[in-house]
Parts: C-alpha cells; sequence; structure tokens
C-alpha cells in the first residue's frame, strides 16, 4: 500500500503536493493538521478536497477523494500519523515556518523508527533555503533510506475567507470549511536531488541537482519582483495586484529592475550552470512569463499580503535588501529595486529622515555594520 503524508493544510499543501499525490494515485493520503475544525469539515465531507485554480482567462476546480485527516495534538490521532509515517513513501510539509518542524519531529521519529530501512522522499516547502536540513536535525535521528528534500515553490496562492467566495465563486475546500483556496494554475516545482528520486510518485516535482541557483532567482527575482509591484501600487492605494496591469508606467520599472538588474545579475553568477534559465533570453521568457502571473486578475492577489512584514523584508537577506546586494556583487546597480525599498524603508521609518532611515535599516542588519553595508542606504535614500 503507498503512503502519502502530509503536514499543514495551507494551500501550498492543497494545490501542489495532495495534488500530486491524488494525481499520483497514492492509496491512501494522510494529513496532519492542527485546526480541528477544518479536519472535521474534511472528514466529514467523505475525504474530499476542493481547490479552486486560476487559469489566465478563469477559475475551474479540482476535487481530491481518499484524504484522511488527523489532528497531532489529540493523543489517538496522533498515533494515527505515527503508523502513517511508518508507512509512508513519500511526505510534504508545508508550514508557516521552520519553525513549526518542532511539532511534527516527534512522531514523524516515532513513525520512522518502527520501519527505520524504509525508502521516504521528504519535500520541505517551507520558503527556506535549508529547511531540509532543519526538518532534519529536528527529528535528530539518521535514518539510512530517508531524504530530506528542498523546494523551491514558484506558485503563488492564497486563502480566501468563506465570506468572500460566494462574490468570487470559488467553491469552499469542502461542505462546512470556513475558507477556499484559490492557487494559480502554473505548477512546475523544483525540488533537490537524491539517490531514487526518479522513482517519486507525486506528480509535478522536477529535479535539479543544484537548486540553489534556482532559489535565489525565486527569492531575488520573483519574490523580489513581486514586492517591488506591490509596494509601488500600495502607493497608489490598489488594492489587488491585477490592477497594476494598467499602471504602465509600474509595469515598466518592474520589467526593468526584473530583466536588466535581477536577471543580470543572476545570469552573470549562475551562467557556468549551463541551465538556459541563467541565459539573458531564458530569463527574460522568465520574468515576462510571471510579470503576466503576477498579475493574473483571477488570482485575486491582495498588496496588503504581498507588503505585509516589512521589517522581515528589509532584512539583510531578503527580497529587497537581498537582491540589491546580490546585484551589486556582480558589479550592477539596483537602480529600479531601490525605488521600492525606499517606499519600504519610509513606512518602516515612519519619515523620509535620510539619518532616521539608516538607523532603522541597520537595527535590521547583522552587525558590526561595515563597508558592504553603506551602498544600499545611499541608493535608498537617493531613490527617495
Amino acid at each position: 500500500m503507498s503512503v502519502f503524508v502530509g503536514i499543514g493544510m495551507g494551500p501550498i499543501q492543497t494545490g501542489i503536493f495532495l495534488s500530486g499525490a491524488a494525481k499520483g494515485k497514492f492509496d491512501r493520503i494522510v494529513i496532519a493538521e492542527v485546526d480541528d475544525k477544518l479536519k472535521q469539515a474534511i472528514n466529514g465531507s467523505g475525504g474530499k478536497v476542493t481547490i479552486n485554480i486560476a487559469a489566465e482567462d478563469r477559475v475551474y476546480s479540482e476535487t481530491y477523494a481518499n484524504v484522511e485527516v488527523y489532528n497531532p495534538n489529540i493523543p489517538a490521532e496522533q498515533e494515527k500519523l505515527t503508523e502513517a509515517a511508518a508507512e509512508g513513501e513519500e511526505f510534504a510539509t508545508a508550514l508557516p515556518s521552520v519553525k513549526f518542524f518542532a511539532g511534527c519531529a516527534s512522531w514523524l521519529k516515532a513513525g520512522f523508527e518502527r520501519q527505520p530501512k524504509r525508502r521516504r522522499f521528504i519535500y520541505t516547502a517551507e520558503n527556506n533555503n535549508h529547511a531540509a536540513e532543519e526538518l532534519a536535525k529536528a527529528i535528530g535521528v539518521e535514518f539510512p533510506n530517508t531524504f530530506y528534500l528542498n523546494t523551491v515553490v514558484g506558485k503563488m496562492s492564497g486563502v480566501v475567507p468563506v465570506q468572500d467566495c460566494a462574490a468570487q465563486k470559488l467553491e469552499l475546500l469542502c461542505p462546512g470549511a470556513d475558507r477556499a483556496h484559490l492557487v494559480e494554475e502554473f505548477n512546475r516545482i523544483y525540488i533537490s536531488s537524491c539517490p531514487q528520486i526518479e522513482e517519486r510518485k507525486v506528480q509535478n516535482l522536477y529535479v535539479k541537482q543544484d537548486l540553489y541557483p534556482f532559489e535565489e532567482a525565486k527569492l531575488y527575482g520573483h519574490n523580489a519582483v513581486h514586492f517591488l509591484l506591490g509596494i509601488m501600487g500600495k502607493q497608489r492605494n490598489h488594492e489587488f495586484m491585477s490592477e497594476l496591469r494598467a499602471e504602465h508606467d509600474l509595469m515598466g520599472i518592474a520589467r526593468k529592475a526584473f530583466i536588466e538588474e535581477s536577471g543580470v545579475a543572476l545570469c552573470k553568477k549562475w551562467g557556468a550552470t549551463g541551465d538556459e534559465l541563467f541565459t539573458a533570453d531564458g530569463f527574460a521568457a522568465y520574468a515576462e512569463d510571471l510579470l503576466v502571473r503576477m498579475t493574473n486578475p483571477f488570482l485575486k492577489d491582495a498588496i496588503a499580503r504581498i507588503t505585509r512584514d516589512i521589517p522581515r523584508k528589509l532584512s539583510w537577506d531578503d527580497r529587497v535588501i537581498g537582491t540589491m546586494r546580490v546585484i551589486l556583487s556582480q558589479g550592477e546597480t539596483p537602480e529600479n529595486f531601490a525605488i521600492g525599498a525606499a517606499l519600504a524603508a519610509r513606512e518602516l521609518a515612519g519619515t523620509k529622515d535620510a539619518a532616521v532611515i539608516r538607523e532603522k535599516l541597520e537595527e535590521l542588519w547583522p552587525q558590526p555594520c561595515g563597508d558592504e553595508h553603506k551602498r544600499p542606504p545611499e541608493l535608498i535614500i537617493k531613490a527617495e
């Protein structure tokens, strides 16, 4: 009997891994979820889960059957999860942060110890470049045929509360659920490599021998431009990303930032990989495709979601300052990205005052400050 185990029941889990497991025809699909109301709704529906998929011209839905959901905080249900972990062949964690691994590591470890030699592929989707290593560390015991894999999830998705679903004509996750999941149609998810990975059953996962360059393309390309567009749209009081299609000047800034700044820098840095993405034509095609996807009117992507948590996004290695640093490291100047960074920094500081902006930014960055700390604020203040 083939068993897939998912941890977390958000739209990344349902829109990628549960979907891929259903299409891979696993005999059992078992999900760990701490929201007991959601768990009861899914199990009460006979184990059917529906997601909404935003194409470029419409929204359609898919329903997956044979889903079992258990709450790991209930001892009897944690035992069911432990049994599933023992028998599981492929797993996917899709939690808000790697910090939540502490909550699942004990029952995963207990399950693995019941069948220590079983081959397992574990996909980690926490938007952390080292999520796989963090999960292995949390479990703390090495199992010879258990492989922890990082992912690059370049798929946009969101949760829609029940009160908004009728207006958007969205299907609930299941009858009685208090939400819907809306995910974009794009479904090409990169994963790292391991022995025998070609035998995986979960669909729409694509192996890269070296995943790190693609992680940087996601964070310093996709995520960086998404935020740049969002923060510029916020300044003009837009609510949804799709509204920016009509803002031709903002789209032009985003296009230049993506192709001429991020793209040029990443192609310089990773061109030796030989992958088509890190060529001028390949990266330009990647950028143009994403600019269309980011502004898909059927995705209803809220600008408030994209521009939340400004301090994290202005941190040293994240999508704003991290992107500027990568571009500077390759001898290029992030003039267009500095526009978005300036808007974000002004929001963080609550003022346009250059000294206050420098101080607030440096509070977010590693100390002590050195020469590398000087250039991003100079560009940001100039962009003001």
